[in-house]
């Protein structure tokens, strides 16, 4: 039997996910950031500074922020005085983010279309790699983590935000609730596009629960790693070591 993997709640192949995914993506790409907030009352900006404040990026530092898309993490490392290439596999996403950075007179990112699991960069050239809510939508995530330590230089550094599954009692039932029945609707009213934001939901469901994430991490060759949970690991920073 060939090979399957997840698309939500379905089995397809790899070749299917990856088409099917690109297709969510680029449907959604004007208004991702507007669903952003929507979705999650704005606290999404909250994890993000968060998550580049534990990544304390310095001047000078080589970034690859990838599944950047819209920009919002290469922003902030930028802010720092961090050099970024920003990838995605998506290039409708990859143009939002390149008209939202001329908006804001943001110069110097490298935007680079690439797929995390094969990119194209030679080895060890980068200081630290990023992906925010990213990671969960790559066909084969063991090779994309492989390829994040193959590109990163000794000392360097992978942090990832992803949403996981919260462990507060009562919190996982109401959220559950919301996320299934109410996030589609507003995909719908929003976007105009329900079906990729049922989607983006069951991707969370489908995503390894945060221990066994972590020990894929650990699996791809990185050390010293960590789990931060936020809202009881309704959302997770990852992190680890290349040395």
């Amino acid at each position: 039997m060939s090979e399957q993997v997840s698309f939500g709640y379905e089995e397809v192949s790899p070749e299917e996910k990856t088409a099917r995914v690109g297709a969510v993506f680029s449907n959604v790409a004007r208004k991702y950031d507007v669903m952003n907030d929507a979705m999650s009352g704005g606290m999404h900006r909250l994890w993000k500074d968060r998550f580049v404040r534990r990544i304390k990026p310095q001047r000078g530092e080589a970034f690859l922020d990838m599944a950047g898309g819209t920009g919002d993490i290469a922003f902030r490392l930028a802010a720092a005085g961090a050099e970024v290439t920003v990838s995605d596999i998506n290039q409708d996403m990859l143009d939002v983010g390149i008209e939202r950075a001329m908006e804001r007179g943001i110069d110097g990112l490298v935007w680079s279309r690439q797929n995390a699991e094969e990119l194209s960069f030679e080895d060890r050239v980068f200081d630290g790699y990023t992906i925010a809510f990213g990671i969960r939508n790559v066909t084969r995530i063991d090779a994309a983590l492989a390829e994040a330590y193959r590109v990163l230089r000794h000392g360097g550094r992978f942090y990832c935000l992803e949403f996981s599954t919260t462990q507060w009692p009562g919190f996982k039932e109401v959220y559950d609730l919301y996320s299934h029945r109410l996030v589609p609707r507003l995909g719908q009213a929003i976007a105009g596009d329900a079906e990729s934001y049922r989607y983006l939901i069951e991707s969370i469901r489908r995503f390894p629960p945060m221990p066994e994430f972590e020990g894929m991490i650990r699996n791809a060759g990185f050390v010293q790693t960590r789990v931060e949970p936020i809202l009881g690991g309704l959302v997770a920073i990852h992190s680890g070591w290349k040395i």
